[in-house]
């Protein structure tokens, strides 16, 4: 089975499970705390991804850390995780719960890249043609790319529109050597 087949079974159980106890926001944004951790400690990550530490330690290690800091139901999660051997997945697992969560709540997350960083008003502005266009709630980040030279370049799902000088220029060159110029 594949690791985001596994990833995204167990996310859907968090989901359930949190959507039972009435908890799903909290949840949600205790996972993304989680995500957050994982992805700032790389020894962390090593060391669920290691099978040959005990599955005891790495409980006491998940629990040490996230006790305090995330819901008792992700700290049981986590628990059945490493007894089941998912450790090494840990993180995936966490992603996909924020990438179904989205799909769950209408959420699409869209990013636009551009020469240069975007003003608060024409992300504002690009972010409600978004939501017009997609009938969803859009989350927008913006990346920063030169090479662009001016325009930009809106990705939402798989669809994306590319008005940036630097496309136009590759349309003209394609043309040109399939026109033999």
């Amino acid at each position: 089975m594949s690791i985001f087949t596994v990833a995204s079974r167990y996310a859907k159980s968090l989901i359930e499970l949190a959507e039972e106890q009435n908890n799903l926001d909290a949840v949600k944004s205790d996972v993304e705390a989680v995500i957050s951790i994982l992805k700032s400690n790389s020894e962390l990550l090593a060391v669920l991804k290691n099978p040959i530490i005990a599955v005891d330690k790495k409980q006491n290690i998940l629990a040490a850390i996230f006790k305090d800091k995330a819901n008792q139901l992700i700290v049981a999660f986590f628990n059945i995780l490493v007894s089941k051997g998912r450790s090494n997945i840990l993180l995936d697992i966490m992603e996909e719960f924020i990438r179904e969560y989205n799909e769950k709540k209408g959420i699409v997350k869209a990013t636009v890249t551009s020469a240069t960083v975007l003003s608060e008003t024409n992300l504002a502005e690009l972010q409600n043609k978004i939501t017009q266009e997609v009938n969803a709630q859009v989350i927008l980040k913006n990346i920063v790319d030169p090479t662009l030279i001016g325009g930009f370049i809106v990705r939402v799902g798989d669809r994306q529109i590319d008005v940036s000088i630097a496309g136009k220029l590759n349309k003209l060159e394609k043309h040109f050597v399939s026109q033999g110029i």
